[in-house]
Formats: C-alpha cells, structure tokens, sequence
C-alpha cells in the first residue's frame, strides 16, 4: 500500500515537469537554421501563439530586444508591418513548402531589397490552402514561411531581421473552391516595418 502511494505522488510530481516540456517542443520552435533548436542563437527564436480567426495562428519570433514590434507577451505584432510592392508573395505546390524556382528568383530580389533596406525588419506568413485539418495547415504554414526565411538568410540577410506567422488557411486570398484558387492560397506573404 504504502508503495502505491509513493508511486502517486512521485507520479504527481513529475506531471508539472512533462507539461512544461510539451509546451515547448522542438516542432514549436525557430531557428535561422530552420533545424527546431531554440539555444538563442538564431534570431527567430521561440514560439508564442497569436489569435486569429479561432485563435489557431502561431508566431515565430525573437524578443523585442533587436527592435521587433512585440507585445508585452514578446509576441509579434503583425499589425504593426506593412506590405510593400518590393516584395511580391511566393508560391507552394500542394501539400508542399520546397522552395519553387519562380519562388527562388522571387526570393532573391527581395533578398536584394532587404540588404538594401538595412533598417527593416520583416514578417514572413505562411498560408495554406482549406484542405487538412487547421493543425496541419498552421504547421504547414509555419514550414513554408521557415523556408522562405532559410532562403533569405542564405543569401544574406539577417536572422534577427525575420519573424514568422503561421495563418494556415486562416486567411484566405481567394475564395473559391478550385485548384486556381487553392494555388493563390498557399503562399508565404511578406510585410516590413522600419526600425
């Protein structure tokens, strides 16, 4: 019996120490790597839930240290970005977030823009198309807006500059229930703010 109850209780005891490590895994986390390691050494570190339309949104981001525009959370604001024409949107193939060639050339000239703009930060989305489940499409979202920000990083840009937002199928950029449609929707969308 008393056996029973020292089971309980070292059970009890480690409970508070399984739910903080399922907050933080390793699919929840950022690196200019891309690798999941969360060590500080990249600048998108961290993961912190946002509300979107049923409060599925998930931002990637480092602190408000290196001049992002966070909330008291840490959480990004991507109110506080806005969309420039210099920045076009890049497209995914289905159930997919390997980068495109007209999605590499794309992403190269916004390469060149941001090493040109030193003093913008910028916030990549990741969207997705309405079919799968929200998890899926958020985690989807999140893959294709962590590729694009391993492009940029690649060819230059810094990782302190680049946060991401996972909106799934959130926010859709076409309505309609076709493949034409669907095509629009999964993409990573770019939007800057000034330091």
């Amino acid at each position: 019996m008393w056996r029973f109850a020292w089971v309980m209780v070292a059970v009890l005891l480690l409970l508070p120490a399984l739910a903080g490590c399922s907050a933080t895994s390793d699919s929840m986390r950022a690196s200019a790597s891309g690798d999941g390691a969360a060590d500080g050494s990249g600048g998108a570190s961290g993961a912190y839930g946002a509300s979107g339309s049923n409060g599925s949104a998930m931002v990637q981001a480092g602190g408000g240290r290196d001049g992002r525009a966070v909330d008291a959370y840490g959480r990004v604001n991507p109110k506080a970005y806005s969309t420039v024409a210099s920045l076009d949107d890049i497209h995914f193939d289905f159930d997919s977030y390997d980068i495109r060639p007209d999605a590499a050339k794309i992403l190269e000239t916004s390469a060149r823009w941001l090493k040109d703009n030193p003093r913008h930060l910028v916030l990549i989305e990741g969207h997705a198309d309405e079919r799968g489940t929200n998890e899926y499409n958020i985690a989807l979202g999140d893959r294709r807006a962590r590729a694009a920000m391993n492009y940029l990083v690649s060819h230059g840009v810094s990782s302190k500059r680049i946060s991401r937002i996972s909106y799934g199928e959130e926010r859709a950029a076409c309505k309609e229930h076709t493949e034409d449609c669907w095509a629009k929707n999964r993409r990573a969308h770019f939007s800057v703010k000034a330091q």
